[in-house]
């Protein structure tokens, strides 16, 4: 069985080495196969997502993935390595972005939040990662009457709704039964559209309660009673803004991981595309302190979902809690004046307590 592994640019270098490490040592009987994506390989390869690359992913069980972006690309006219990822996400109709929600014991005092909100903190963000604006059509810049203009679009047709939107009642039926949509419907078309269609989709899920939250109250109520939520269901963009705000609950966005699926599924396990949701960080890329949490938990929900393997997402999960019990912190998690390891050094910490 083959594990595609997509390091990117910047820390996803650095974190997909570490979560690697572990995966290595829970699951030795996998074969690693890396592909390049983003800057790195348009350097490489004239495209941030070359035929080679879909190959291997397209023989593989999963993906494990770590982050593009490169300022040198910035330019008007570059080619965007960010295109890597939805071409993967359009490519494997990847429709379901999950980014699981959890305190960390230990981390309270990471957050900007009092610890007595964060107690228990167990939420998820179900993201639709296929439609949009990230991928509506007409999407350019342009003059308009010799004045600088750019449009992007924002379309969402209902199946496309109906089915992320079952994503989430399933999950939240396996959780505490609780769904907040999340919409702009006093504003926007296509948030009127996902209301009723969520609405719809309800009625096969009465053992399910709904609520409905507009998104600048969904941002709010994050930060003053994050433990109101169980599973939030949301639109493309929204759902990339909230699971960041979510992620700095538990201390650092270098702690969420997360998992994109789609419709198809094997018969022993889903196909499927793990990575942290951290970006590149070209502010600290190459320096060797970047947190490797979010990588090493992505690499336990491919244990999970993409093998089956649940013994071994339980290993990593509970290494890295050991980790953290025992004192060790990333730079991003240390308090002022508090001492921190690097990204190898604290990996060596989670390879010890596995």
């Amino acid at each position: 069985m083959t594990i595609a592994v997509l390091p990117g640019d910047g820390i996803g270098v650095e974190v997909t080495a570490a979560a690697l490490r572990v995966l290595r040592a829970v699951r030795a009987d996998l074969d690693y196969a890396h592909g390049d994506v983003g800057g790195a390989a348009i350097e490489r390869h004239g495209s941030a997502l070359p035929a080679e690359t879909l190959a291997l992913c397209r023989r593989s069980a999963a993906m494990l993935f770590g982050a593009v972006g490169d300022p040198r690309y910035d330019a008007p006219g570059s080619p965007r390595p960010e295109s890597a990822i939805l071409g993967l996400r359009k490519e494997f109709d990847l429709f379901a972005n999950i980014r699981p929600v959890k305190q960390i014991p230990g981390l309270e005092d990471a957050s900007s939040l009092r610890p007595e909100l964060l107690r228990d903190l167990d939420l998820v963000v179900v993201r639709e990662t296929t439609s949009g604006l990230y991928f509506g059509q007409p999407k350019k810049q342009f003059s308009d009457d010799g004045v600088e203009a750019a449009v992007d679009t924002m379309i969402y047709r209902r199946p496309e709704i109906e089915r992320i939107a079952r994503v989430a009642f399933e999950l939240a039926r396996e959780r505490r039964r609780r769904v907040t949509s999340v919409d702009k419907q006093n504003v926007l078309e296509t948030s009127r559209l996902w209301r009723r269609v969520v609405v719809a989709v309800h009625e096969e899920y009465h053992e399910v309660e709904l609520e409905h939250m507009l998104v600048d109250t969904a941002a709010m109520q994050l930060m003053r009673d994050p433990q109101r939520f169980d599973v939030i269901l949301t639109e493309n963009t929204f759902g990339d803004i909230l699971s960041d705000e979510a992620a700095m609950l538990t201390g650092s966005l270098g702690n969420l991981p997360s998992a994109t699926f789609g419709a198809a599924q094997r018969a022993d396990g889903r196909f499927g595309l793990y990575e942290p949701i951290s970006g590149t960080a070209p502010d600290i890329a190459g320096k060797g302190i970047a947190n490797p949490i979010a990588a090493i938990l992505s690499a336990a929900l491919l244990c999970r979902h993409s093998l089956c393997d649940e013994d071994a997402a339980a290993r990593i999960e509970n290494a890295v809690a050991k980790t953290i019990a025992s004192g060790a912190r990333t730079r991003d998690l240390a308090r002022d004046g508090a001492p921190s390891l690097g990204t190898e050094a604290f990996t060596d910490r989670v390879m010890g307590a596995l």
